[in-house]
């Protein structure tokens, strides 16, 4: 099994490491997969079966809007042969029980983000390096610590960031039981994100046309301990990808075949190019968002990234302007009721010296719409989604995150009305970002406005005046879970038999006709000079 017997006595330097497995929950499954995997007259695994188990193929990929580049095949067919030569210490037999839990530990087990981080960088490079590919990164590894330097090509972090959504859709395929065929991957477009790296990486001033670049084309280096410190504030989860898959490839690969189910389609059939093609939220975008979120709605996010059939991509839409229509009370009538996190995407244009610009910006909310005349809200952060990807999280300082109001019911006149609208930060009358009733325009305002939300430009070249931009689409996803969904179905039933009861006018409930409403009625439009007897 791997394990010493309990008469034997166990070292301690295998004590610790069982240990530190045990504190990932993964010791019984790495148990049997030892098991399975180790070879029974030498009791320790192959390297060719380890390899094996962490191999990937690329046979029928397929991208969103960027050329899939010839390279990523290449580079996927030496992923086993990188993770087992960089983390599993092997002998003439094979790689020992206690190097097995070493190597599991190194991947897998509880370190800062950082490491993780420069375990990805590693195994990327080992790929470039085995694939013979040139590569500008180098390690220096200490007893504790490894320096990383050097730099990467916009083309090399296109390839690890799809490389890095392989991993993560294969381990989310074994870990829901889904069979998908080898090497049929879908990858999206995920030119924002690697716009963002540029952005906050790239020296000497280098000056883009996020609107009319091929992010593949680009020859700008990018340091790496840049690059390093960009994924850490603006997607933290990256490294995460490699910690599932080597996760789910050795606690459940090994055994993945007898629990296997087909899924409903195909992975062509689900692909993101044909699910989202009418969607806001793209796999693309909808991922580079849960990479920056640690909580339950990160699962819920993913499920838009990774959907497991054609129908699960749309279950957390709630609402979208081109479908159920353009306007505050559409809107209301959609996501009313719905107390979990939300997420609004705007896409809209602007004209910029003759020019059409066009971007997309979003708002995480904490909680559900309500219509009220001053902002609420616990937490938030707003986005920018397109054409280049920013987060813009709480500062921590006010708690104007959210502000929707809708046109008073039961008032004739009000000397101060309040705005009637959706807005995000700022303050009232200077919102950092604000959408009119009709969801026809939508101011975005300077960060300097606003104190809710960390500064920063929501779209390329915003500048310091408010741009008024137009609407084109907007779109609104729940990701409260289950519950919230149930929840909110309670609530517009309960609302419908109410609007049904009020339509109801039950003349039982009168003494007389001359109580009723009618009769009032009917008397005032005779003759409706009647002097009348006042109640009291």
């Amino acid at each position: 099994m791997g394990q010493s017997s309990s008469t034997e006595q166990v070292s301690p330097e295998l004590r610790e490491v069982q240990s530190l497995a045990a504190s990932t929950g993964a010791l019984p499954a790495l148990e049997k997969s030892f098991s399975l995997l180790s070879d029974p007259h030498t009791n320790s695994i192959p390297l060719n079966s380890l390899q094996k188990c962490f191999s990937l193929t690329f046979e029928n990929g397929i991208s969103e809007q960027t050329a899939v580049q010839k390279e990523l095949p290449v580079l996927l067919s030496h992923l086993g042969s990188a993770i087992v030569d960089l983390f599993f210490l092997a002998d003439k037999n094979g790689v020992s029980w206690i190097e097995f839990l070493k190597g599991y530990v190194k991947c897998c087990g509880r370190t800062v983000a950082s490491t993780s981080l420069t375990n990805l960088f590693q195994v990327f490079s080992t790929m470039f390096s085995k694939a013979g590919l040139p590569v500008k990164l180098q390690f220096e590894s200490y007893e504790d610590d490894c320096k990383i330097s050097g730099s990467l090509l916009p083309i090399d972090l296109l390839l690890l960031l799809w490389i890095c959504w392989i991993l993560l859709s294969d381990s989310r395929t074994l870990k829901l039981n889904l069979q998908k065929s080898r090497g049929d991957w879908s990858l999206p477009d995920i030119s924002h994100l690697v716009l963002s790296a540029i952005e906050s990486c790239a020296e000497g001033g280098h000056k883009l046309d996020h609107w009319d670049c091929i992010v593949s084309d680009l020859d700008v280096l990018l340091p790496v301990m840049k690059i390093h410190l960009w994924a850490l504030k603006t997607v933290p989860n990256l490294a995460d990808c490699f910690v599932q898959f080597v996760h789910a490839r050795l606690c459940s690969s090994a055994t993945h075949e007898e629990k296997m189910k087909p899924s409903c389609s195909s992975a062509h059939e689900n692909s993101p190019a044909e699910i989202c093609n009418t969607n806001l939220l793209t796999s693309g975008r909808a991922w580079a968002i849960s990479l920056s979120l640690r909580s339950p709605m990160h699962e819920e996010i993913s499920k838009i990234c990774f959907p497991s059939n054609a129908g699960d991509i749309n279950e957390n839409l709630l609402y979208r302007s081109s479908l159920h229509g353009k306007g505050l009370n559409r809107f209301w009538s959609n996501v009313e009721g719905y107390n979990g996190q939300l997420l609004m995407l705007i896409s809209a244009a602007h004209e910029d010296n003759k020019n059409t610009r066009k971007w997309i910006i979003s708002a995480l909310t904490d909680q559900g719409f309500e219509n009220r005349e001053m902002s609420y809200g616990t937490s938030g952060c707003l986005y920018a989604i397109s054409p280049v990807y920013h987060v813009f999280s709480s500062s921590g300082k006010e708690k104007n995150f959210v502000y929707s109001h809708l046109h008073p019911t039961g008032r004739v006149y009000d000397a101060h009305p309040m705005p009637v609208g959706i807005a995000f930060g700022g303050s009232m009358g200077n919102e950092r970002i604000f959408m009119d009733e009709d969801f026809a325009m939508v101011t975005v305002r300077h960060h300097a406005v606003d104190k809710t939300y960390q500064h920063g430009s929501l779209f390329p070249s915003q500048g310091f005046l408010p741009v008024e931009a137009s609407v084109s689409e907007v779109e609104v996803w729940g990701l409260g879970g289950k519950n919230a969904k149930k929840v909110q179905a309670s609530y517009k039933k309960r609302e419908e038999i109410f609007t049904e009861q009020r339509r109801k006018v039950d003349l039982k409930t009168f003494a007389s006709w001359e109580d009723s409403p009618e009769k009032m009625m009917m008397d005032m439009v005779s003759n409706p000079e009647t002097v009348r007897r006042e109640d009291r």
